[in-house]
């Protein structure tokens, strides 16, 4: 479907920050053209802003493995880049969605080492399917905000600003606007759970239908009470709660299927600037724990992903690089262990709020830069972030990572083509000495709603 070769990776040591990888090597990179539409047909026809309804973009707001070479791939709320309502923020009734990908890797026959650019693996990103979200009972929806692909017992979340109920808070579980941003998948393959920002929610839905079958309780705190479609009067109109385009962006699961952990992009409200929430969720009972974290070298978190049932690794970044006009420059992965970590029980976080510690695990900008790849063409935002299958590379079995952008929906920015792109590294066992993989069992069936 796609074609991609680059470089590989040899990741310079940093000297600013205590770093405990040896041997992290980029292995391949991927490309899906922008300009490419999914698998829902009936979704097609324009949204509000002209763009297609089922434009391939955004895949890697939030990426997670699924067993096999297979992967799931998560857009945001859709196009909004367009400017044609300021009054909606520009967002559209793009119906949310997931897609599956097939991300194998081949051998490299030209593969050469003392080459720089040399990769010693092909990744070719094929779309298997596009899985449609929705629920059984009726949404609440704006101003001929609902979907007309709408029918009974099947009512579509979508990207819209004004489709929330009115009256009704920012975690009113029925309002109808979702804007995804992080996804995992369920032990039993059978299910995936994507937070978002609007609420912030965190909604558990079937992966073969898309249909929504239970929404996490979340504190209080967490809830924005006065709502707007403009993002910056939602802002002006709260003091507690999630801030507009800032809320849960950040998902992982813990191998044993049992815990949820979620970040919030950038702080609560009431919180003190740079001082972010980890809330982790029990899946059985909905109990909850809140642990702080501070942004050091980025502007915001964008994924988080389980080594081990404890141990993660935190996606800290700024908003520069490809697809935003500039250079990026933070794209870094730390590493955090909660185990022993101080819990948070206060409403309000700030100066003297125990944090968890962090390390720099990997410098994704410096490593991309060893190989050959400038600044201006690293992805602004790289989102998505996800353990793939194990691998023999020069004779050593070896952790696959795989990270991937959110290219915004934009095809081109300024006449630079700007594709979706997925870049994977090798680990040493070394450097991740008490990793764990998650066991996903194989999902049997296609009963997926495409639309």
């Amino acid at each position: 479907m796609t074609q991609k070769h680059l470089i590989p990776l040899l990741l310079l040591p940093l000297l600013t920050v205590p770093t405990v990888q040896a041997e992290v090597k980029l292995a391949a990179v991927g490309q899906v053209s922008g300009h490419y539409q999914d698998m829902s047909a009936r979704t097609a026809g324009p949204l509000e802003s002209g763009v297609a309804g089922n434009m391939l973009g955004g895949v890697g707001s939030g990426l997670a493995y699924a067993g096999g070479n297979t992967f799931l791939a998560l857009p945001d709320r859709g196009p909004n880049a367009n400017e044609y309502n300021a009054l909606i923020d520009n967002t559209t009734s793009y119906i949310n969605r997931f897609q599956t990908f097939n991300l194998a890797l081949a051998a490299n026959p030209a593969y050469d080492a003392s080459v720089s650019g040399s990769l010693p693996y092909i990744l070719s990103p094929f779309l298997i399917d596009t899985t449609l979200l929705s629920n059984k009972t009726p949404l609440k929806y704006g101003v001929d905000g609902a979907p007309a692909l709408n029918a009974a017992g099947k009512y579509y979340f979508t990207g819209r600003s004004d489709n929330f109920g009115v009256g009704k808070n920012s975690t009113f579980a029925n309002n109808g606007r979702l804007d995804p941003e992080g996804i995992r998948v369920s032990a039993d393959g059978k299910s995936v759970f994507i937070t978002d920002e609007y609420g912030p929610y965190v909604y558990q839905f079937s992966r073969s239908t898309g249909k929504r079958i239970k929404a996490f309780t979340l504190p209080a705190h967490y809830t924005a009470a006065s709502l707007s479609a403009q993002g910056d009067m939602e802002i002006s109109g709260n003091t507690v709660g999630r801030i507009a385009n800032k809320g849960m962006e950040a998902l992982a699961i813990t191998p044993d299927g049992k815990t949820l952990v979620g970040m919030m992009q950038q702080n609560l409200a009431q919180d003190s600037k740079k001082y972010l929430r980890i809330i982790t969720i029990d899946i059985a009972s909905g109990a909850t724990h809140e642990y702080a974290y501070n942004l050091t070298d980025g502007s915001s978190v964008s994924d988080i992903l389980a080594i081990n049932n404890h141990e993660f690794l935190v996606d800290e970044r700024d908003g520069s690089g490809l697809g935003n006009g500039d250079s990026a420059v933070v794209k870094k992965l730390f590493k955090i262990d909660l185990d022993g970590a101080a819990e948070i029980t206060t409403p309000t976080i700030g100066s003297g709020t125990p944090l968890v510690s962090k390390t720099l695990f990997l410098d994704v900008v410096a490593a991309l830069n060893a190989n050959g790849i400038t600044s201006d063409k690293i992805p602004a935002k790289l989102e998505g972030a996800a353990f793939g299958p194990d691998l023999v590379a020069d004779n050593v079995s070896k952790h696959t990572l795989f990270i991937a952008c959110d290219n915004d929906f934009l095809p081109s920015v300024n006449g630079i083509d700007n594709p979706n792109q997925f870049f994977v590294f090798t680990i040493e066992g070394a450097d991740l000495p008490h990793f764990v993989p998650q066991s996903i069992a194989p999902l049997s069936g296609d009963n997926h709603d495409h639309g």
